[in-house]
């Protein structure tokens, strides 16, 4: 597998790179033991596709929750980790990274029971948000400032087997397709200065388990489970069925997708016994592979016209979501699944957020249509008076260095300019605000609205939280970019 696909960027840059059509499950039912080469061809096509985003997550879950010695481990199951500091240009570990709403991180295993999530009380100028991330990497909840207006209280998250009333002092049940759940919090950061009051709210985030909430008797330990380490050279081979096949033994067969998973079955992948790729006929293994680079080749292959978005600056309304919104999103856009989506979502960036809560436009060209480059040119961007960007929570714009995509370093130490810096932002003659996309100062009485670009290529990232109707119902269009000298 292409290491682009194994290590999303997390910029909607790479949509170019993303296929539209997915091929049908393969047609007609077949027997374990006799699959044609052909048809393992076909059934591995469409395995990599619907896999990509169980892979992606379990490696996730397994440096971030598993594996104690991880750079990226941040707390084991069922426990969680929070961090509130403001990134710099010498942050490098991750691409594009977010310094609007400092993050915390919970990896669930419901498998032996619930877990509880407790929020405390966050005042309503402040926007937050728990989305919570099955396996597939469906957001098939969230908690925060939109979804329950922000207000306190615990809330249960079960596994599918999971059968109960909602106990005393649990506000809701919330009810995953998977045993396994990633818990992603973001906390706003109003300004610099406003960090010890993201930690004190993070502190007060709790995850424990339902008896430990209700301080009764643990109950029976579930299963002690084998996770294959993670090896990035194994999984861009056939080793990346065997990732996708440990999670599908351990996830629910969905009732859409029980022929589609009868498919996966025939060649090996989420049955009964462990997929062990080294066992196959080497006729077998070269059909697979085979299969994988199919898809490979379709998703590297497609060209940015070839999206089915109209405007691909709001393609994350359809590339992150719920089951529904997915099967939805497939269907306005025409492809013959949504797991072509899924897998694009993950490529785009894994755990985005589904667009009522968040979308990502981004400015890789200017108005006409030429890359970004601030050693050869300066740029203005007008926003209207009134509110100047639709989000109803806030917006942001984040400076990215075009060929690393990390922050970029400026003698003025501005990263970004977000709605929280409006009321130090200087207004145009008609209420509206031109901000300054440039590398050198725009001069001392317009440095209030100067985001400062590398000496070269460069990309700008908006995130708009709480989007409103109009981008939700695909009418806005992205500001213009434009270039001025």
């Amino acid at each position: 597998m292409a290491a682009t696909l194994i290590a999303p960027t997390g910029l909607l840059a790479q949509a170019v790179a993303i296929p539209v059509t997915a091929a049908d499950p393969p047609g007609p039912a077949i027997i374990p033991g006799q699959v044609s080469p052909a048809q393992a061809r076909a059934i591995a096509a469409q395995a990599y596709v619907y896999g990509v985003p169980l892979v992606m997550n379990y490696k996730a879950m397994y440096l971030g929750a598993i594996r104690e010695d991880s750079p990226e481990f941040k707390a084991p199951l069922n426990r969680i980790k929070s961090v509130a500091r403001v990134s710099t240009p010498e942050d490098t570990a991750i691409v594009a990274p977010n310094a609007d709403t400092p993050y915390s991180w919970a990896y669930l295993d419901l498998r032996a029971e619930p877990v509880v999530l407790t929020i405390p009380r966050i005042a309503a100028d402040r926007y937050f948000t728990v989305q919570l991330i099955d396996a597939y990497t469906h957001n098939f909840a969230y908690l925060g400032t939109r979804a329950t207006k922000g207000a306190a209280g615990s809330y249960l998250v079960a596994g599918p087997d999971w059968k109960g009333d909602r106990p005393k002092g649990i506000a809701s049940v919330i009810v995953s397709e998977t045993p396994f759940v990633l818990a992603f919090y973001r906390t706003q950061l109003l300004d610099p200065n406003d960090l010890g009051n993201v930690r004190r709210i993070q502190a007060g985030y709790q995850v424990r388990t339902l008896s430990a909430f209700l301080s009764t008797a643990a109950a029976p330990a579930a299963p002690v489970l084998a996770f294959p380490a993670w090896d990035e050279k194994k999984a861009q081979g056939l080793g990346f069925l065997e990732y996708m096949d440990f999670m599908l033994r351990l996830c629910p067969v969905h009732p859409s997708e029980q022929a589609l998973r009868k498919q996966f079955a025939a060649i090996g992948i989420g049955g009964g016994t462990p997929l062990n790729t080294d066992k196959l006929s080497p006729e077998l293994k070269a059909a697979l592979a085979a299969g994988m680079a199919d898809m490979r080749a379709a998703i590297q292959k497609k060209l940015e016209s070839d999206l089915p978005f109209t405007d691909t600056t709001l393609a994350s309304l359809d590339t992150f979501g719920s089951r529904e919104q997915y099967e939805a999103a497939a269907h306005r856009t025409n492809l013959k699944n949504f797991h072509v989506l899924r897998a694009m979502g993950t490529i785009l960036g894994l755990y985005g957020n589904s667009g009522e809560e968040a979308i990502y436009p981004e400015y890789l060209l200017d108005s006409d249509n030429q890359p970004l480059d601030g050693a050869k040119h300066q740029y203005r961007l007008r926003l209207t008076a009134g509110k100047p960007l639709p989000a109803k929570a806030f917006w942001s714009l984040t400076m990215y260095d075009g060929k690393t995509i990390l922050l970029v370093a400026n003698p003025i130490n501005r990263y970004l300019i977000n709605s929280p810096m409006l009321p130090s932002l200087k207004r145009d003659a008609d209420g509206g605000l031109t901000l300054h996309i440039q590398h050198d100062s725009p001069g001392k009485d317009l440095e209030s609205n100067w985001l400062p670009t590398p000496n070269g290529p460069f990309e700008v990232l908006m995130r708009l939280y709480l989007p409103e109707s109009e981008v939700l119902e695909h009418k806005w269009k992205l500001p213009p970019l434009e270039r001025v000298k």
